[in-house]
């Protein structure tokens, strides 16, 4: 089922969406996976963000979470992430900048007392209707969001991280087939799949594993702050299932991938997660 016609301004707040994604992991019941293990993750304020740093949090994890501004959705996660009884540390800032992107693995490291899970999430997007529409600071803007904070983050954290640990990277259906409207974005998250890949063989020595998750349609504020309202209407209309993800459906399979006990032997892999879309290759 569509959603109703809305739109917001840049980057979206949670309590703004009608309706509001399921993104507290009610319901969800752990079991230990990641006990005692601390994570960070890059734009867990809301959407995926916020139900990984939840599902962590309700598997025993810490979480650091590191967003924009949207102070409001990240003072809800740090909420759920203290109900479930662990430790939730907040770091605004734009990721966008090289530097920051080093500061919130420091931050990490100082309030947590280490790191041993990395999920880089935070992700930006903008349509447009003509490849010439795409000026040089909206494509550099995307890479610097999308890829390069990826990169950034991740080699601050290899410092502390080591045998046992593990990355998961989101990465995105637009990575995998591409899309006329979203070209920089697109480009961006096959990047991420490459990059993955080759992640893996470089830090598989090390014993830490990277994987990626690569999901289709998901209702995150995302969603009606970067799309036309008509779009929002039909968004996730066309998947097999005919509706987008909730944030909630995804999360498992980020616990899946950072959880040793789940996939010990799985790295240089990406877990689509596409509503019932089937891709060649």
């Amino acid at each position: 089922m569509g959603k109703p016609g809305q739109q917001q301004e840049r980057p979206g707040r949670t309590g703004e969406m009608r309706p509001e994604p399921r993104d507290a992991m009610e319901g969800y019941e752990g079991r230990g996976l990641l006990q005692d293990r601390r994570a960070l993750v890059t734009g867990g304020d809301s959407g995926i963000g916020r139900a990984v740093a939840v599902a962590f949090a309700k598997e025993g994890a810490d979480v650091a979470i590191a967003y924009l501004e949207e102070h409001e959705d990240a003072e809800r996660t740090a909420e759920l992430v203290r109900a479930a009884g662990r430790r939730c540390e907040l770091l605004p800032g734009d990721l966008g900048d090289r530097d920051h992107c080093a500061a919130v693995v420091d931050a990490t490291v100082k309030a947590l007392g280490g790191l041993d899970l990395l999920v880089n999430n935070v992700a930006y997007q903008k349509p447009a209707e003509r490849p010439e529409d795409i000026t040089d600071e909206q494509w550099e803007h995307t890479f610097n969001i999308n890829m390069h904070s990826f990169h950034r983050v991740t080699r601050a954290a290899l410092a502390h991280l080591g045998e046992g640990d593990a990355i998961v990277n989101c990465a995105s259906i637009n990575g995998l087939r591409g899309n006329k409207t979203l070209i920089d974005y697109s480009a961006t998250k096959g990047a991420v799949l490459a990059w993955t890949y080759s992640m893996a063989q470089a830090l598989t020595p090390r014993g830490i594993r990277v994987n990626a998750v690569a999901p289709g349609p998901v209702w995150t504020p995302l969603i009606p702050s970067t799309l036309p309202e008509d779009h929002v209407e039909d968004f996730g209309g066309k998947t097999p299932m005919g509706r987008a993800a909730e944030p909630d459906e995804l999360a498992p399979s980020f616990v899946f991938l950072a959880a040793n006990r789940m996939s010990s032997y799985i790295t240089g892999e990406v877990v689509s997660v596409l509503g019932g879309e089937t891709l060649p290759g």
